[in-house]
């Protein structure tokens, strides 16, 4: 898991990594939960205004990690907050994505129970993707980046497709009057929806293995500006096709607009598991680098076998998982994580940037 001459990846990859990171389970409810808050067919221009604040602090992070370019947010925060700080946030850092990695599997676990495979355990689906996970994050960050690779095109190409394919359900009376209760209601919406940008953060983790390391600001700009394109479509569609009130009423809006439609004559009549199927890849993907940034930042702090981490971490992952008893509580695990989300990588990082500043004057001055 440490930095060697393979162990690199291209700005592409980068962004692959940032856009497969971003675009987790979240997509499945994020017309709900950013409505919700809102109740204005104007989440859409919610998701493009905290999509547009996100690629600013995006921008801040690879600046940032410009300023330690060989080394993980893991090894330079200590150089910024001292040894103990530091440590006490890199620490808190993996906690966070241990609870974030389970969160997206009992998710998967979720939505396949309800649509695929009614009546199976829980475990049963779990395990699996746990174990497979684990496979993935030994072969290092160049596996991981490859199978990215793969999988963004064929979810994005599928998913996009089959939103259009029902755009003959699409009312644009649904989406008006675009802020007739003034932008206050936005406002209200901004902080939903920039959570469900979480995981553009992964710049502090993975740019130590670019082979790039200059003039790359396009790829926070392209990895952060690929899912505003894809969220604000998407809640647009799901928004001017079943309404305000019926996206607000539904568990899984964009799952029960899929189910709304069929085409008749097509190899699929019913799309509604072919994207399920594709969506289990995405927060696969998203499992995965989660797996691996918490692996990584155990590594890098205690002299360790990797292996040792990776194993010691998948029944941990597992058993935080298996604590929430319904959806309702995994959706307040999404709560909770969104809002340590906030802190950590919303303010965090641009007082990191600040301190790092104020540091480079000290020593010019000296």
């Amino acid at each position: 898991m440490t930095s060697g001459p393979l162990d690199r990846i291209t700005s592409y990859q980068a962004v692959m990594f940032i856009t497969n990171f971003i675009l987790g389970a979240g997509t499945l409810t994020l017309p709900r939960t950013t409505t919700e808050k809102i109740n204005t067919p104007d989440s859409w221009i919610a998701v493009i205004v905290s999509g547009l604040i996100i690629s600013l602090i995006a921008v801040i992070i690879l600046k940032l990690c410009q300023r330690y370019p060989n080394e993980t947010f893991y090894q330079f925060n200590q150089k910024l907050l001292g040894k103990w700080v530091g440590l006490l946030l890199s620490l808190t850092v993996i906690c966070y994505y241990i609870v974030l990695s389970a969160y997206e599997v009992r998710t998967m676990a979720e939505t396949t129970r309800l649509f695929l495979l009614q009546g199976t355990p829980t475990w049963a689906i779990i395990m699996p993707f746990l174990w497979i996970g684990l496979y993935l994050v030994q072969g290092g960050v160049n596996a991981i980046a490859r199978l990215l690779e793969i999988i963004f095109p064929i979810t994005v190409l599928l998913f996009l497709l089959v939103m259009f394919l029902g755009i003959e359900l699409f009312e644009v009376d649904n989406l008006r009057p675009v802020l007739g209760s003034g932008v206050k209601p936005v406002f209200k919406g901004l902080t939903t929806s920039s959570l469900s940008f979480a995981g553009f953060e992964i710049l502090l983790f993975i740019y130590m293995f670019m082979k790039e390391k200059n003039n790359i600001t396009k790829v926070p700009l392209v990895g952060v500006g690929i899912p505003i394109i894809f969220y604000t479509i998407t809640v647009v569609i799901v928004i001017g096709s079943i309404s305000v009130d019926a996206v607000v009423s539904q568990t899984w809006p964009v799952l029960t607009f899929i189910r709304s439609f069929e085409i008749t004559g097509l190899l699929f009549e019913r799309f509604d598991s072919l994207i399920l199927v594709i969506w289990i890849m995405q927060i696969f993907a998203s499992y995965v680098i989660a797996l691996f940034i918490a692996t990584l930042g155990l590594n890098q702090i205690f002299p360790k076998s990797t292996h040792a981490f990776i194993y010691s971490l998948i029944p941990l992952i597992y058993l935080v998982s298996m604590i929430p008893k319904n959806i309702n509580e995994v959706f307040k695990m999404a709560e909770m994580i969104g809002n340590l989300a906030l802190y950590l990588f919303f303010i965090m990082p641009l007082f990191l940037f600040i301190i790092s500043k104020v540091k480079e004057r000290k020593y010019e001055k000296m």
